[in-house]
């Protein structure tokens, strides 16, 4: 009687042990695909950093305004625009610090002119691309010029490239890793009943009358694996938006109900694949050679 309590007892505890490495393998790769995520967030942010100022000239009318905004809506390059007036130039601040007085004490009229700041997509990252689009708005009627900070936009397409080289290196990595651990703890856990499996085999059981328990098992501590990875997700990234409110920007909430979602599926996938293959093997493998593992 001892005996079965003590066998069911760590046949239980096998389980419970197997399940919680699972789970902290799948909040691993929960954590890869956040880390992604908030990579690519602010690889786009920096992307939407880089405008193209495009002055009007002074005497344009408001028919040539409408037909240059109408043109830059169209190009493929363009991400969004604003238009920004000379007034609304003239009464910012910030501009103001740069002049020691106020420019109306030297001039009879407001020297700016009317402009819009065009932001790009990231095609921007194509130099002859951009090339085309300034010549394409400067040869428009009523168009004074168009600047493009070329050398900051080269310095963070290159901060860009850098940013999602680590993170596909740092997630592969990361990603295998988990993998090969997921792996590992079914393959162990099958490892173990090797000599039951051998034992249904000699007694003449078919291969899938063998599987079917193990993956019937395997869909029931894949689902509470990914559930329980999935609320250790949503607790980390609530309690990192909770620490550091400035993440809140990077959690995109729809984006990580997805990822909660698919967590629980991914565990359920995964555990009932490896668990396949695992439990195939020595289905497959001769009696005799069972022994020797």
């Amino acid at each position: 009687m001892k005996d079965d309590k003590r066998l069911k007892r760590k046949v239980r505890n096998s389980y419970i042990v197997s399940m919680i490495s699972m789970a902290l393998v799948l909040f691993l790769l929960g954590s890869v695909g956040y880390l992604m995520m908030a990579a690519e967030r602010v690889a786009s942010s920096l992307r939407n950093s880089i405008v193209v100022m495009v002055e009007l000239r002074g005497d344009h009318t408001l028919e040539q305004r409408a037909a240059i905004e109408e043109l830059i809506k169209s190009d493929p390059l363009t991400a969004s625009l604003s238009f920004v007036s000379r007034e609304e130039k003239a009464s910012d601040e910030e501009f103001r610090k740069v002049f020691e007085s106020s420019f109306e004490e030297v001039l009879d009229e407001n020297p700016l002119l009317d402009s819009f700041e065009v932001t790009l997509t990231a095609g921007s990252e194509n130099r002859d691309e951009v090339d085309r689009f300034l010549t394409t708005v400067e040869q428009l009627d009523g168009v004074d010029r168009a600047t493009f900070p070329a050398l900051m936009a080269e310095q963070l397409h290159r901060t860009v490239g850098k940013i999602r080289f680590v993170m596909i290196l740092f997630g592969g990595a990361l990603l295998l890793i988990s993998l090969i651990l997921l792996n590992n703890t079914i393959r162990l856990a099958i490892f173990s009943k090797r000599y039951l499996i051998n034992t249904m085999k000699l007694v003449g059981a078919t291969k899938w009358f063998i599987m079917k328990p193990f993956l019937s098992s395997a869909i029931s501590q894949g689902l509470l694996s990914g559930l329980l990875a999935a609320v250790l997700f949503a607790a980390a990234v609530y309690g990192l938006s909770e620490a550091v409110p400035e993440l809140t920007t990077l959690a995109d909430w729809q984006w990580v109900g997805i990822m909660l979602a698919t967590l629980v599926g991914v565990g359920v996938l995964l555990s009932l694949l490896f668990t396949a293959v695992a439990i195939n093997k020595f289905v497959n493998m001769k009696s005799n050679k069972i022994y020797l593992y």
